[in-house]
């Protein structure tokens, strides 16, 4: 039997591998959520948040281009849900939006499995539930979509990744803050600012002696982290600083931006932004990360968290210190509106 020739061979290697390639689907990866109502007190009184797999706030959804992504979601609430993926499109398949009029909701004890594939964007999101004013109470999280290692970054690679929530906060609960909005009545001030689920500074020192607890960043000096803020708030536009650092803003919600300086920056409900941090001062004590709101005249309202060099000499500086600072960024930020 006469032999195949040496190129005859190549050629057919070469056309399988190409079939092969042709045939290879993007990477599936499988979540299991449920989401259901958690006992929780970010403002020191015990009130009803919703939690996903018992974390308030949600777990991170991280996943890169062009991956498929499966979320099985059981809706252990009392009422219908829709998780909705804020600013992930949907090419081809509007129905897995999780809004109402393209998904109809999930009914209370039943679960739904959305699957869509992140095609071609890189960035920055969030998740939250659509319906029934249920937000305001929690079940929001984070959508990291990574770049694939064929795409590079047109920055630096971060050493490291934060995700942080800021958001307005009420301790009604969601059902009567609907019946209100339902009976034209004003949502009014928010009760405290929560970063990643915390409460702000004192919310009530009657309630809570010495404060609520901060979140807490730990950093190592001398490194770049890259900040990912999302404001998942639901009426409140939030002012966005890190004492003494400057935030060089780099992405927003897929988007690269011109990349610039910032000593703070105004978020607004829904944008989430990236900015690269360099941990670049003396560490003589911890610094204040600040959530303030915009047009919103309150002492109280004003999300607080702790960034936390491994050298560091001492805690932040102390409740005056702090009052003294949200003041002045309270004074800023009126001098910003006169301006206007």
């Amino acid at each position: 039997m006469p032999s195949m020739a040496p190129c005859s061979c190549t050629y057919v290697v070469l056309v399988l591998c190409l079939v092969t390639g042709a045939f290879a689907g993007d990477p599936y990866v499988f979540f299991d959520w449920t989401v259901s109502y958690l006992t929780a007190s970010p403002l020191g009184i015990k009130q009803q948040v919703i939690g996903i797999n018992r974390q308030f706030p949600g777990p991170i959804l991280n996943v890169t281009t062009n991956w498929n992504v499966v979320v099985n979601v059981k809706n252990d609430l009392d009422e219908p849900l829709l998780i909705t993926w804020n600013g992930v499109q949907h090419r081809k398949n509007s129905w897995q939006d999780g809004v109402l009029g393209t998904n109809c909701p999930i009914p209370a004890g039943w679960n739904w499995t959305y699957q869509f594939q992140v095609k071609d964007q890189i960035g920055s999101f969030f998740y939250f539930p659509s319906l029934n004013f249920q937000r305001s109470a929690g079940g929001y999280g984070g959508v990291i979509i990574n770049n694939r290692d064929v795409i590079p970054l047109p920055f630096t690679v971060p050493d490291a990744d934060v995700v942080l929530f800021i958001s307005d906060w009420y301790t009604k609960s969601h059902k009567k803050l609907r019946k209100d909005v339902e009976n034209g009545d004003d949502l009014g001030v928010p009760d405290g600012i929560l970063i990643n689920g915390f409460g702000p500074y004192r919310y009530d020192e009657a309630l809570v002696q010495g404060g609520i607890a901060y979140q807490i960043i730990n950093v190592q000096p001398g490194s770049t982290y890259r900040f990912r803020v999302h404001n998942v708030g639901i009426s409140t536009s939030l002012n966005f600083r890190i004492q003494n650092h400057n935030l060089l803003l780099v992405e927003t919600e897929g988007s690269y931006t011109v990349q610039q300086n910032y000593t703070n920056m105004d978020i607004h409900v829904g944008q989430s932004y990236s900015f690269l941090v360099t941990f670049d001062q003396t560490a003589s004590s911890d610094y204040y990360i600040v959530a303030s709101p915009r047009y919103v005249n309150s002492s109280k309202a004003s999300g607080v968290a702790i960034l936390h060099y491994a050298n560091s000499q001492g805690p932040a500086s102390d409740g005056t210190s702090l009052l003294v600072l949200l003041a002045q960024i309270h004074r800023d930020l009126s001098s910003m509106v006169r301006l206007l």
